[in-house]
């Protein structure tokens, strides 16, 4: 990197460190071959949920967004069980770190750089799905959209972490496998890794990734020392 020196690695939580679809995995023989439909429909709802409800002045926190787009997801697949909603919506409480996740972070902060999440995940969400994850230790903070009470890509939520850090937007590399959301990171000023995992194009909008890499393993190769 030969731009300004970074000072923080930003990371998005659900679908970056975290594998979203790693709840309904737990369950799948139960679910039987409705489960990646079920999976797919629940994260797609969730995301179209704060989209919406951030354009609607209709906020609500991220729990409940989750809650409504697994309901949503298990009706289209006609199921009425809400045991079953109970035990998912545990379960998304723990879901599984990507593999290399531990190991990248640890890297990080060997370095002495600022590691945070920023995500549109409620404070209670975050803390106990990075705490179940062994994430937790490894970051400075973990930043939710609680207190502005509006959701990603909104460049008020950008700011939460230029605010925490007290630096620039480009003295950021922010890490996600989102697209929009690397996408609404960078039309802020954030220098931006992608995380392409599904080798899918970027989205044709403002904002583009600095970085596209296949896992967060490759962030290695970008360490300078934080001097």
């Amino acid at each position: 990197m030969t731009q300004r020196s970074i000072k923080a690695f930003v990371f998005d939580a659900y679908g970056t460190l975290l594998d979203v679809h790693s709840a309904v995995y737990k369950l799948s023989e139960e679910l039987g071959p409705d489960a990646q439909s079920i999976s797919d429909i629940w994260r797609t709802k969730q995301l179209e949920y704060t989209w919406l409800r951030s354009l609607m002045g209709a906020h609500s926190n991220f729990w409940n967004v989750t809650s409504d787009a697994l309901t949503y997801a298990l009706k289209y697949h006609a199921i009425e069980d809400q045991d079953l909603h109970a035990r998912l919506m545990s379960l998304y409480l723990q879901l599984t770190a990507y593999q290399d996740a531990l190991s990248t972070l640890k890297e990080i902060k060997n370095k002495e750089y600022v590691t945070l999440v920023l995500s549109n995940g409620s404070q209670e969400m975050l803390d106990k799905s990075l705490g179940n994850s062994g994430l937790q230790s490894l970051l400075d903070k973990a930043i939710s959209i609680d207190d502005i009470g509006i959701y990603k890509p909104s460049p008020q939520v950008y700011k939460l972490a230029t605010d925490y850090v007290k630096c620039l937007p480009e003295e950021i590399l922010f890490v996600s496998a989102n697209a929009w959301d690397v996408a609404g990171a960078n039309y802020f000023g954030f220098r931006v890794a992608w995380i392409n995992r599904f080798k899918r194009p970027p989205e044709v909008l403002p904002g583009r990734p600095e970085l596209i890499i296949d896992s967060l393993s490759e962030l290695k190769q970008l360490y300078q020392p934080n001097i």
